[in-house]
């Protein structure tokens, strides 16, 4: 099996166990789960905003541990204060580091938040927004076009919007009515490899009436811009600050660099 499958297969596993362990009534009666969602979109349509989705990740599959030492307060209460349009987090265990915990923990930012994990059951969907997250990221490569529509209504009922994540044209298929966030991902889910292309290539064949995100393999100001000219609203950046000392204090820097070059 490739990574992806490996992944996958492990997820199946997990919502077994988690939906025993927490049914769906009890995440129902979570404080978080009647909160008031923030919109992604209308941050990112914030022309007074970066733009920027800033990831908390401790490790990844390709790379191994990114960063164990930082706290995800610490991080995400930086990333707000320097202008991140939305946080993500990661809540996979077993290959990314992360835990509900994290996202729990960094509810108490006043900006959007992506659950970022491998989304294929409806369980995951509510427990989304039991945790606090208010988008939640489904994966082209890993469901159906029908399942997606089906994930997006029920996030949609719960009043959290979807980031969609696509890889290629075939997935292009994948985008349906209840998705107004489009992303592709520079990163190939089978292989780890990053081509930052891949988001140059798709971005318009992406309906106008979508907003796009360009994930992965985004390391500079020059990038940014190359990708806001092609039509990008958002840009899902980890890995360049996560594998700093001190992650707030890059993004700070990147911003900076940013407001100084227009």
């Amino acid at each position: 099996m490739n990574i992806l499958e490996t992944i996958i297969a492990h997820k199946k596993i997990e919502i077994k166990e988690r939906s025993e362990a927490m049914p769906i009534a009890v995440l129902q009666k979570h404080d978080l789960f009647t909160r008031k969602t923030f919109s992604l979109k209308a941050f990112l349509l914030d022309g007074s905003k970066a733009g920027i989705i800033a990831e908390f990740k401790r490790k990844s599959p390709s790379k191994g541990i990114i960063n164990d030492l930082s706290t995800v307060e610490d991080i995400t209460a930086a990333y707000t204060e320097f202008g991140a349009s939305c946080l993500s987090v990661l809540t996979d265990l077993k290959f990314f580091g992360g835990c509900t915990g994290d996202l729990v923990k960094a509810r108490v930012n006043a900006i959007p938040i992506l659950r970022k994990d491998f989304i294929i059951d409806e369980y995951q969907v509510l427990e989304s927004k039991a945790m606090g997250a208010d988008v939640i990221l489904l994966i082209a490569a890993c469901l159906k076009p029908e399942r997606v529509k089906e994930l997006a209504a029920l996030a949609r009922e719960l009043d959290l919007e979807i980031l969609l994540e696509i890889h290629n044209e075939e997935e292009l298929q994948h985008i349906c009515d209840e998705i107004e966030l489009v992303g592709i991902n520079n990163r190939d889910l089978k292989t780890f490899s990053v081509n930052l292309d891949r988001s140059m290539a798709l971005a318009e064949q992406i309906p106008a009436n979508k907003i796009r995100i360009a994930e992965s393999g985004i390391n500079s100001v020059d990038t940014i811009r190359v990708l806001k000219a092609a039509g990008f609203r958002g840009f899902l950046m980890g890995e360049h600050f996560m594998k700093e000392a001190d992650p707030g204090n890059a993004f700070r820097i990147f911003i900076e660099k940013m407001h100084c070059s227009g």
